[in-house]
């Protein structure tokens, strides 16, 4: 998905950044009292501080006169910060030890609204691009201390609307966050059920606390991936991103194709990332004996013992990895095998690990909130599951959004997968990658077809 002008549009339009207005920006306060404090952070929470506010964009078309009422989206907004009140904070420093914290006052969320020439139609694909943030992801660097949250409203021309927003890192994960734009659109439908029916948020980050003394077991780094390997060495030519559908039957093809020789199933997760974990691996055609790692956030949630609040708000993940070598992974006849690296990484997440990898984070805490420089190493591939996320469930009352997407990639190696929209178990895949092997890697993801 992302965002691609046409090239008659960009020639009209001149330059393309000035095709959108901010015609108004305040910040949104929740509409009643709400705790006031320094909210403590787990060390899985400052382990994403460097990584700043994540950019996504929603798509509407129109569909009544009074499409996207700005002021009741404010009003529905006001009263999911009440339950969300660490996203109308700002990130501070705690007075007593320097350790950061988010500052819970009520200053509020960023809301801005914005009018543009542009229509739906002027994107000829939905697909991560810095055009599309620059478009229609509020701007934040501004504002110091950063907020949580920052929403753009933009209306376009054709009556249609893009909902940019922008959630500090640090304040939410994937799972939180959907959560936060579901209740809020759950307000703006007047929908009383769907707002009673959703989770109560928890907001006691201590359950991540490090133990004391902070220990991590021996094996916790065999599967435990805390860092991307990065290159300084220069990208090898310029770097997309783009999309591709996988169907229902492609992907039951896949997963019939991963069925162990113990009769043992994988997951849509674990198949479509070894199936693409290969074709990338083929695609830029990596030394057979070289080593390659895929690597994947995982929810420690239901790995605690006891688990986490089903509501718990905050980041609740931690990086998982599996390697091999090309050879094996890179097999025409060995997607098995790679899909069961995956599965077995995914098995090792229990309590011992989990407890691990916040002790290691703890012990490990850098105070630079820079995000690390650098490309990832061809060898690596980090895939990013929404799978089976709300991620459609943003109906603020004028009907679900014809896309939701992340609107900039991170870096070469990075792919993002969600649930397609050609019907129940389908899946999107999102990849930014060399462009130089990007006909490579869509062959290979449909040969098996």
């Amino acid at each position: 998905m992302g965002a691609v002008l046409s090239k008659e549009k960009k020639r009209r339009s001149g330059a393309v950044v000035q095709e959108v207005k901010v015609v108004e920006s305040c910040m949104v306060a929740p509409s009643e009292q709400t705790p006031r404090h320094g909210l403590w952070l787990s060390p899985l929470d400052l382990m994403l501080v460097n990584r700043g506010h994540t950019p996504t964009v929603y798509f509407y078309r129109s569909e009544s006169g009074d499409f996207f009422d700005v002021a009741r989206l404010k009003a529905a907004m006001a009263k999911a910060l009440v339950a969300f009140y660490p996203l109308a904070g700002r990130l501070g420093v705690g007075s007593r030890d320097g350790r950061l914290v988010i500052d819970c006052a009520g200053q509020g969320a960023l809301f801005v609204v914005a009018r543009s020439d542009l229509a739906v139609d002027d994107f000829s694909t939905f697909k991560p691009s810095p055009e599309l943030r620059r478009l229609f992801v509020p701007r934040v660097d501004d504002y110091s201390p950063p907020v949580m949250c920052a929403v753009q409203v933009s209306f376009l021309k054709c009556g249609g609307v893009a909902l940019g927003t922008a959630l500090h890192h640090v304040a939410a994960d994937a799972i939180s966050a959907f959560h936060f734009f579901q209740t809020w659109s759950a307000f703006s439908r007047d929908d009383d059920a769907a707002v009673a029916a959703l989770e109560p948020q928890f907001h006691d980050r201590t359950l991540l606390r490090a133990r004391s003394p902070p220990f991590v077991h021996p094996d916790a780094l065999t599967v435990f991936c805390p860092k991307l390997n990065l290159s300084t060495e220069p990208s090898a030519g310029p770097v997309v991103s783009e999309a591709f559908d996988i169907s229902k039957d492609q992907v039951a093809a896949l997963k019939s194709a991963c069925i162990s020789g113990d009769g043992g199933r994988v997951s849509t997760f674990c198949a479509v990332s070894a199936h693409v974990w290969r074709c990338v691996c083929v695609a830029r055609r990596l030394p057979p004996e070289a080593t390659t790692r895929l690597t994947f956030p995982a929810s420690v949630r239901r790995s605690l013992r006891p688990p986490l609040p089903a509501g718990y708000f905050g980041n609740g993940i931690i990086w998982l990895g599996a390697a091999g070598q090309v050879r094996d992974v890179a097999s025409s006849d060995g997607l098995a095998s790679t899909a069961s690296r995956i599965r077995g990484a995914v098995r090792r997440m229990d309590d011992e690990l989990v407890r691990s990898a916040i002790d290691y984070f703890e012990l490990t805490a850098e105070a630079d909130s820079k995000p690390a420089p650098g490309r990832m190493a061809e060898t690596e591939l980090r895939v990013i599951s929404w799978l089976g996320m709300p991620v459609y469930d943003a109906d603020f009352g004028w009907g679900k959004p014809l896309a939701m997407l992340r609107a900039e990639a991170e870096r070469a190696g990075f792919v993002y997968l969600m649930d397609g929209g050609q019907g129940a178990g389908s899946v999107h895949v999102v990849i930014c990658t060399e462009a130089a092997i990007l006909s490579d890697f869509q062959r290979l993801l449909y040969a098996k077809f």
